[in-house]
């Protein structure tokens, strides 16, 4: 059965707490399954969900800070211990392959997994997936950092009732859906008098940034949008200065972007209580907000009705 969600490994950003794991985020998109950011621990965080190493089908490092990258070395050799049938591909700035090799061999083991090593080489660099285009962009950060989002294409969805109406069914449906029109009794019936159009699902993962034209791109009309908010607005001067977003600039992205459901994570350890950084979004978004916790999931929004012309 299809799933697409949001499995949340780890919240934290520079420092783990108590409470909160460093980053890793996994997305389940029918049959891709995306490791994003797999910092300290997310070999342990994966044994208390769903998901194993044998699901994975993609590893995506946004930058070589070690929150986000100082999990490769377990994840890579899991995939070898667990004997991993299928290739992985693995997807970072090209500008950090040495930081790649390294974790990658960082101990001895014995390795049988297969990885495709693809890494980042230009902004706006897009990769064919199972179920979509994966893009990356280039963000503002202090080392190279790219930003990632999965798009689906549009398509159309059939109407029964006027199917019905022109006579169309079995595998009649099927060749009008794939040469875009069909001739019955004499009249051209096109596919858009049968159906309406199905936006594809978008979406969008945002670490490490400053505000730049690539946070906007990303964020386009997603359905989810997972976005790092490591401060709160009264450190915006520090959060400019570090590379980061608060979450009142995360939450003014999302509302002007257009995006449905907003994830707000990567938090600093100087705070203890999120729910200021839920405070702060909602006077900015008014739409799906969840602020990340933990070994939580998040399922990605049904899609958008379209109505019939």
């Amino acid at each position: 059965m299809s799933m697409r969600e949001l499995v949340v490994l780890g919240t934290a950003s520079q420092a783990p707490t108590r409470q909160r794991n460093h980053n890793g985020y996994v997305l389940r998109w029918d049959d891709e399954v995306i490791l994003f950011d797999p910092g300290e621990g997310t070999q342990r965080q994966l044994l208390h969900t769903g998901v194993t190493a044998t699901d994975l089908t993609r590893i995506c490092v946004t930058h070589f800070h070690g929150d986000h990258c100082l999990g490769l070395p377990g994840t890579i050799q899991r995939l070898s211990l667990d004997r991993v049938p299928h290739r992985v591909a693995v997807h970072f700035p090209a500008g950090g392959a040495e930081y790649f090799a390294r974790l990658r061999h960082a101990t001895s083991f014995h390795e049988t997994a297969e990885l495709a090593v693809e890494p980042i080489e230009a902004d706006g660099q897009r990769i064919t997936v199972r179920g979509g285009t994966l893009e990356a962009r280039r963000l503002r950060h202090s080392i190279e950092t790219y930003g990632y989002r999965l798009v689906e294409p549009d398509g159309c969805r059939m109407l029964p009732e006027r199917l019905s109406a022109y006579g169309i069914a079995g595998p009649a449906v099927g060749e009008l859906l794939r040469v875009g029109h069909l001739d019955v009794d004499g009249r051209r019936v096109t596919r858009d008098e049968v159906s309406v159009s199905r936006p594809g699902q978008r979406f969008a993962f945002v670490m490490d940034t400053a505000l730049c034209d690539a946070v906007y791109a990303l964020a386009e009309h997603a359905d989810l949008l997972v976005i790092e908010s490591t401060f709160l607005e009264s450190e915006t001067a520090l959060a400019a200065e570090a590379g980061h977003l608060t979450a009142a600039q995360a939450a003014r992205v999302a509302t002007e972007s257009g995006v449905r459901k907003l994830v707000l994570t990567h938090f600093s350890q100087r705070y203890s209580d999120l729910r200021r950084f839920a405070d702060e979004a909602r006077r900015h978004f008014g739409g799906d907000l969840v602020i990340a916790e933990d070994l939580t999931t998040v399922p990605v929004p049904p899609r958008r009705v379209a109505s019939a012309g």
